[in-house]
């Protein structure tokens, strides 16, 4: 195969003037491997290389020609074109060279323009042409000696694409061989997760060449080529480099597809930082598009993947000493659903305890029996916040954060449903106490001030006592004191374990028990209380609790508080 460029003028210059037959520069010259290092020398050239693959671009509506010239007779020939993003319009055509420039004539060398003349108006024969957006190739065992020219044409966009073009196609397979089953298998399905598997290159099991295996991940279609891939994704992202043996890992970037971003989990599974893989530019849209490339392993397991969402796969065998590539047939897969979560009956005027797991969610339904003008719903959460949403005949009517004891009063409807949705802390697992009741009086859960806070008077401190006050309600109800020694060492992680505001006075020890009684104020300013515990130990640390206990037997916590009493009086 030889070199030429274009334009025609400067290619017909190349051809030989003389009549002795002339050896045209192959790729095996030295200059000519000169030639295939320099990457400029084929930048923007109508001049494919003998065993080189070019990349270039098309600009919508204009056709774009190469050339190339086969000296000798019977030559083996095979020709590749790569679409990337849009589908390509292409055809291989060859026509005989001039007489002279064949080298059978003799006598004195055509005029330029003479020769330039005899291969215009030869139309040539077409060998080949193809339209549609797959990688396509053209093979020939035999093929003639001549000017060969490669036209394309992008009707739909402005388009990238490759060429490779050999005359020794059986040396060089610079691309890597699929297997006869080049299918990827999905072996294992998850709400999560899709374990792939594929058959080894041959290149990799039977040449030994280098190969690795690199995988496209995204939720629109697949792709043929990996020239697509690269068209889609921005010109400044990276392949991710090969995990470590075993640790299988996900490209995801998941702020991109929905989910918070795990800090840890990088470090633990391999990540690669965001901000090199898939980074968003100002001037490029980001795209639902990630590819890794994980070495000469042939199965894989992606994970982090969206519960009930379809994922296409494709996978790509790169011969990394050449670059190329070459596709397996692609794949997708539906992830599970999330699993349905078991919804919890509520009856009317009975507590309900409910437990969440750490950003867990749980369903509970009230099916009142009877007409009801109002229904109440009571919630007491034991540990941190909860979120809650109240829905009636699938209609929002709440969505709140619930802290402590909260009741919340809604207009009934006849024979409607309630679902009501509790998510969990993302501090860790979640306690609650819910009360549904359609009976107004029917409360389980005493009424407690905003405020639940337990004050401690210093100035008030003996070796033996210390003076508390709290705050009460309008509502008369039952307030319970308790005691406990700590240690001087007491931290705030052993009092948030103690921090249970459902755990009643029933759990405790009889021994640490101070007093109950009932309190309440008809004005909310004055519902206040004090209490002085007696009995203490000189320089010791107590913990303090108050409890309130409703009309239904159900307590509340207040916060605990430490205090010490003095040493030295």
């Amino acid at each position: 195969m030889l070199l030429l460029r274009c334009p025609l003028p400067l290619l017909l210059l190349l051809l030989p003037l003389d009549s002795r037959p002339q050896k045209f520069p192959t790729r095996d010259e030295e200059l000519f491997q000169m030639q295939i290092r320099d990457k400029a020398f084929f930048h923007d050239s109508s001049v494919i290389p003998d065993g080189a693959e070019i990349s270039s671009y098309l600009f919508r509506d204009t056709p774009k020609r190469y050339f190339f010239v086969v000296e000798e007779d019977n030559t083996p020939l095979a020709v590749t074109v790569t679409p990337c993003d849009a589908p390509l319009e292409w055809k291989l055509s060859v026509q005989e060279l001039p007489e002279e420039a064949s080298g059978e004539g003799s006598g004195d060398p055509e005029p330029l323009e003479q020769q330039k003349q005899q291969i215009t108006n030869e139309e040539g024969t077409e060998l080949f042409s193809y339209k549609g957006n797959d990688v396509e190739y053209f093979v020939s065992s035999s093929s003639p000696s001549g000017l060969y020219q490669l036209d394309l044409l992008s009707t739909e966009k402005d388009t990238h694409f490759k060429v490779y073009a050999t005359t020794t196609p059986e040396s060089d397979q610079p691309y890597p061989e699929l297997p006869y089953d080049p299918r990827i298998d999905v072996t294992s399905l998850g709400r999560t997760t899709v374990t792939l598997a594929w058959k080894p290159s041959p290149t990799a099991s039977l040449l030994r060449q280098p190969i690795q295996y690199c995988i496209v991940i995204n939720k629109e279609h697949n792709f043929k080529s990996l020239c697509a891939v690269e068209a889609k994704l921005s010109s400044d992202d990276a392949f991710m480099m090969a995990p470590k043996p075993g640790l299988d890992f996900s490209p995801f970037d998941f702020a991109h597809f929905g989910f918070p971003a795990d800090n840890n989990s990088g470090k633990e599974r391999g990540f690669l930082k965001s901000s090199k893989f898939g980074r968003q530019t100002s001037s490029k849209p980001r795209v639902d598009l990630h590819r890794v490339c994980i070495g000469n392993k042939n199965i894989f397991t992606v994970s982090d993947l969206k519960p009930d969402t379809q994922y296409y796969f494709d996978m790509f065998a790169v011969n990394t000493n050449t670059n190329m590539s070459t596709a397996y047939v692609g794949t997708f897969a539906r992830t599970k659903e999330e699993a349905k979560q078991k919804t919890i009956e509520l009856k009317d005027g009975k507590v309900t305890d409910v437990f969440i797991k750490r950003k867990g969610a749980k369903f509970l339904r009230f099916a009142p029996v009877s007409s009801h003008q109002k229904v109440t719903f009571s919630v007491h959460s034991c540990l941190d916040a909860v979120q809650i949403q109240v829905r009636r005949d699938g209609k929002l009517l709440l969505s709140q954060s619930v802290e402590g004891v909260r009741q919340f009063q809604l207009r009934g409807k006849a024979k409607a449903k309630y679902l009501i949705r509790l998510k969990g802390s993302k501090k860790g697992a979640s306690m609650l106490k819910v009360l549904a009741t359609t009976r107004p009086n029917k409360q389980s859960f005493p009424s407690l001030p905003e405020d639940t806070r337990i004050k401690a008077f210093d100035k008030l401190r003996t070796c033996s006592s210390v003076t508390v006050a709290w705050l009460g309600t309008q509502e008369r109800n039952k307030f319970c004191i308790y005691k406990k020694e700590v240690d001087d060492n007491y931290n705030d992680e052993q009092k948030k374990r103690e921090q249970n505001q459902c755990l009643g006075p029933d759990m405790r020890k009889k021994s640490e028990k101070v007093l109950c009684k009932y309190f309440h104020s008809q004005n909310i300013q004055k519902a206040v209380t004090t209490e002085t515990i007696r009995g203490l130990q000189p320089g010791k640390s107590y913990l303090l609790d108050v409890y309130v206990i409703g009309h239904g037997g159900h307590s509340v916590k207040y916060q605990s508080k430490l205090v010490k009493t003095r040493k030295f009086c």
